[in-house]
């Protein structure tokens, strides 16, 4: 099976996470400036064989979309049509706060865990599993 990649959507940075080649578990990528994150992408699709696309969807405690999903949603046009990929949105309410929680059960040092790069792709996995589990779910 292909990979499938996860997509945390930032204005400054973009956090990436990806699932092993049987699509069972999620793991952080990396985190990429929003600038370089087409290049990132061209060169990553031309290396892995990924399936599909799984973008986080933020929304309001009241199930809105957050102020920022009118950027996301301009991000996913200009990743379909580069990329040709399934895009799958997902809802993101909570993940950078369970992202630091996680951080900070794994005692990471404190300068390490204030590193936003590290929360943008561990909140870009917790999408990824949380997409896995609906999938898996489904089935």
């Amino acid at each position: 099976m292909a990979r499938i990649l996860g997509i945390d959507y930032g204005q400054k940075r973009i956090g990436l996470a990806h699932t092993d080649e049987s699509q069972l578990i999620a793991s952080p990528l990396e985190t990429v400036s929003s600038d370089e994150i087409f290049n990132y992408l061209s060169n990553y699709f031309d290396k892995e064989d990924v399936e599909s696309v799984v973008v986080g969807e933020p929304k309001t405690l009241d199930n809105k979309p957050a102020f920022i999903s009118q950027k996301i949603k301009l991000f996913t046009k200009k990743l379909n049509k580069l990329f040709k990929k399934p895009i799958y949105m997902i809802d993101e309410r909570f993940t950078s706060k369970i992202a630091l929680k996680t951080i900070v059960s794994l005692n990471i040092k404190k300068m390490k865990r204030r590193e936003k790069k590290i929360i943008d792709k561990i909140s870009a996995a917790i999408i990824l599993q949380s997409y896995l589990e609906r999938k898996n779910n489904n089935i």
